[in-house]
């Protein structure tokens, strides 16, 4: 499903109105939110926004769980960390519990890292499926979402649920959730904004499909709903 907004703000409101809704009616069928948080710039201002005084009691924050989608192989005090900006956007403000929080521990090597988030996964789900609730993701100008770059090996990953890879593109190891992981989710949604993701947009849903250069064609959630959250220059290529 597609969502088109005039502009960021009214497109930010939306989401976060939808987060509410994804958010009570899990807590009400199971008892608890997981929701998968994804990194970079663009999700800052939604993350502040869910903090605010208009959102913050809308939600029972001590029954959500946060996850990443991926993360950048920095220290957590790192500026580019993730984890870093959730904290001081979301869960800060919020006062959210540290067993709440299922962070990336990039203190361990990549790889060792991946299996070590897979197993708190797993952990969580109770060695049941590993099915989010919500996972937040964005966009790349180059069609990447989480750290699933064009043209790497992690793209065809199918039996791990989070992997590590090295992206040539900004010479730096990741640690990503994979696309097979995603698409187990209740739902998924995508947070684009800017002129910048016009092309890749139009790639990702009306071109052809090719998950080497636009893998974030490989979201389809397998029982799961799909939205797309875009302001309007982000559409602006699409007919």
């Amino acid at each position: 499903m597609m969502h088109v907004f005039e502009n960021i703000n009214t497109l930010l409101t939306s989401l976060a109105d939808f987060i509410v809704i994804h958010a009570t009616e899990a807590i009400h069928a199971r008892g608890r939110f997981s929701f998968v948080l994804s990194g970079g710039s663009s999700p800052k201002k939604l993350f502040e926004l869910l903090a605010s005084d208009d959102y913050k009691n809308k939600i029972n924050w001590p029954a959500v769980f946060f996850f990443f989608g991926d993360e950048r192989n920095v220290p957590a005090t790192h500026a580019d960390s993730n984890y870093l900006m959730a904290s001081k956007a979301l869960f800060e403000p919020l006062q959210i519990p540290k067993a709440n929080i299922f962070r990336m521990n990039t203190d361990l090597a990549p790889t060792e890292a991946a299996a070590d988030y897979e197993r708190k996964l797993r952990t969580f789900f109770a060695d049941e499926k590993i099915v989010f609730d919500l996972v937040l993701l964005g966009v790349g100008d180059d069609a990447h979402t989480a750290s699933l770059f064009p043209h790497t090996p992690v793209l065809h990953e199918k039996e791990k649920m989070v992997a590590s890879c090295f992206i040539e593109k900004v010479n730096m190891n990741r640690i990503t959730l994979t696309a097979t992981c995603i698409n187990q989710a209740h739902a998924v949604s995508f947070l684009v904004f800017g002129a910048s993701k016009a092309e890749a947009i139009k790639q990702i849903l009306s071109g052809d499909r090719d998950i080497e250069k636009y893998p974030a064609q490989l979201i389809q959630p397998i029982e799961g709903q799909l939205h797309w959250y875009l302001d309007k220059p982000a559409a602006a290529l699409l007919v």
